[in-house]
């Protein structure tokens, strides 16, 4: 079956022309405008190009030039179907014919044969020269236009970026202010600082605590990563103590394992002989959240790895987990702030989005840098075949760059 594309925005148009051609045994496809219609012409293999002159974004003319510069459609028949275009300047910039709005329905189909069977119209070489000049002194001042609208929706959307960082940092830091009296008033109560609790009140005010902690680890994650964004967060340098940093990491995410009975398989024996510098806390709460989302998209029951090996002069930390991985067009967008691979409100994991790019930002604060591996790696004996994330540290003597925007 023959195929033919229809560039034409209007839909009344593209319906009439699939009803005329469609009984005459031709595959139509349409494009609403320029830049679509040549996607579909680069994509697809097509006996002939319909193209309308007045169609957003790039006109018919600039189509047919871009058309034109394709090694595919060199000897395609292009032409020009339009109400308000101009047969010289349409052949000019290479259709091979010119048909004039309204369309005739007797005729369509046989104007349409006789193109694909070798008709062609064309100008002499003065007139085709000057109509060309004509048209390329249009084409240049649609670009600068252009241009000038990019610019400013660009200038419009850094003021917008500013806004939305400067915005979230000012909600985090409200939040965050009342959450100290709230947590202080917690622990009071759990320590029984303000009298005994019965058993059930006990076990409430745990719960609360725990919901507490979870709400303040949010608000802390939304203000460091817009700190890092608009570059106001400051890291402090002191010798670390490695394997402490990733014990208490391994017990701040201890109960999310023990909800759902995962194992935690480990091979961290010298941890403690890395000479690190760094802000302690900060690095910390990076790991907590990498074991946190190896715990989150693990099945239960399933185990999630820790490997610490030497890596040039300084560290590698993996976290490996048993979920289903990241498909490959995320593997780069999980570190963007408020990325989520599932983003909608009935999503299976929580979670507000920012942990992976406050972690990436932490590691470039220190230096280093973080990454996914798509390969299985082996930790304790276990093969893990989900995802698995390299967190690099450099050593004390190495160069640290300054923090870099996640």
């Amino acid at each position: 079956m023959r195929r033919i594309l229809y560039i034409e925005d209007d839909p009344a148009s593209r319906l009439l022309v699939r009803k005329l051609l469609t009984p005459a045994g031709f595959e139509v496809v349409d494009a609403t405008d320029g830049i679509d219609g040549i996607k579909k012409a680069q994509r697809g293999s097509f006996d002939l190009i319909l193209v309308d002159i007045a169609i957003p974004g790039l006109d018919g003319y600039e189509v047919t030039l871009r058309l034109r510069s394709l090694p595919s459609l060199k000897d395609v028949p292009i032409i020009a179907v339009t109400a308000e275009g101009s047969r010289n300047t349409s052949l000019s910039v290479g259709c091979t014919g010119f048909m004039q709005k309204p369309i005739n329905a007797r005729t369509f189909v046989d104007v349409v044969e006789s193109y694909l069977g070798g008709k062609r119209e064309g100008l002499n070489a003065e007139e085709s020269g000057e109509h060309l000049r004509q048209q390329s002194q249009r084409i240049v001042g649609h670009l600068e236009q252009k241009v000038a609208e990019l610019s400013q929706a660009n200038e419009r959307l850094i003021e917008l970026d500013q806004a939305r960082k400067e915005f979230y940092r000012n909600i985090s830091h409200e939040l965050s202010t009342p959450m100290t009296p709230i947590v202080g008033y917690a622990k009071l109560l759990l320590d029984e600082e303000l009298g005994t609790l019965t058993p059930a009140q006990q076990k409430a005010l745990r719960s609360l605590s725990q919901c507490v902690d979870r709400l303040r680890g949010l608000i802390d994650n939304l203000l460091d990563v817009t700190g890092l964004e608009t570059g106001k967060l400051k890291f402090h340098s002191s010798p670390l103590d490695l394997l402490q940093v990733l014990r208490e990491a391994e017990q701040e995410t201890l109960e999310l394992r023990r909800k759902k009975s995962q194992t935690l398989i480990e091979d961290i024996p010298g941890a403690a002989a890395f000479p690190l510098r760094g802000d302690g806390p900060r690095l910390g709460r990076a790991l907590s959240q990498l074991l946190e989302n190896a715990s989150k998209f693990s099945p239960s029951g399933g185990r999630i790895g820790l490997l610490v090996q030497p890596f040039g002069s300084g560290v590698e930390i993996i976290v490996a987990d048993e979920g289903a991985g990241i498909a490959e067009p995320y593997r780069e967008r999980i570190f963007e702030p408020f990325f989520q691979i599932d983003g909608t409100p009935t999503r299976a994991q929580g979670g507000t989005g920012v942990g992976l790019a406050l972690v990436r930002g932490v590691a470039r604060g220190h230096g280093g840098d973080i990454s996914f591996s798509p390969n299985p790696i082996t930790i304790g004996g276990v093969e893990f075949k989900g995802a698995v994330f390299r967190l690099e540290l450099p050593g004390p003597d190495a160069t640290s760059r300054p923090p870099a925007a996640p």
